[in-house]
């Protein structure tokens, strides 16, 4: 049995946590190896309080680039605490969003530079990146539609970005997703939730056949 590291991305809106935490309990019945399931930004102690500030709606004021520095610090914290020891122990390790979202939302995003905000996450994470990616795509229009008619009361700070921000993180996301053909693998996030749950079990099941390999 080896660790695994399993990362989820994708735009506000394409239903990635709800799809994340339906898939759980199938990953767990096809393997013997603890799941362990975190978040980002947040995920351990001091990685949680890091999100309080960053996502809080009323620090409209923060600088683009304390930002992003503190997504990669609230990132390097949820690694030590969280991913690594998981890995190190032969654990299944499943964390909703890692590095491609800061790339994409803080480069992009933020238009400060996807291959600076790379770079600042490279200092952070230390060449640890996920064995597999799932992206989650959907076009921002239907995203926001979605954060809208789901939570418009609870939208945080991004969420709260209009379209022209919610356009560049796609295209970014996009672009990562031709770039790392290998690690990463897109699932069309409009399907019904059943469909894009199955489909999301596929991909993993089929990449580690010998971690998922109980009936079930």
């Amino acid at each position: 049995m080896t660790g695994i590291f399993i990362s989820f991305e994708g735009p506000d809106g394409a239903g990635k946590t709800t799809a994340l935490n339906n898939l759980l309990p199938l990953l767990k019945s096809k393997t013997d190896q603890e799941i362990v399931l975190s978040r980002e930004p947040g995920g351990s102690e001091i990685a949680e309080k890091i999100r309080e500030i960053i996502l809080t709606i009323h620090d409209e004021q923060m600088d683009a680039r304390t930002e992003a520095l503190l997504y990669a610090a609230s990132r390097r914290q949820h690694l030590v605490d969280v991913i690594l020891p998981a890995i190190e122990q032969n654990k299944i390790m499943l964390s909703d969003r890692f590095v491609d979202s800061s790339i994409a939302y803080q480069g992009a995003g933020r238009m400060i530079g996807t291959k600076e905000v790379a770079e600042i996450n490279d200092f952070a994470i230390d060449g640890q990146l996920p064995d597999l990616t799932i992206y989650f795509d959907i076009s921002p229009e239907i995203g926001l539609s979605r954060i809208k008619k789901d939570h418009q009361e609870q939208m945080d700070r991004l969420e709260q970005e209009k379209l022209p921000f919610h356009e560049r993180v796609h295209e970014a996301y996009l672009e990562l997703l031709k770039n790392n053909p290998e690690r990463i693998k897109k699932i069309d996030a409009t399907q019904s939730l059943d469909k894009v749950v199955a489909d999301t079990l596929k991909v993993i099941t089929d990449r580690f056949p010998s971690e998922f390999n109980l009936g079930g």
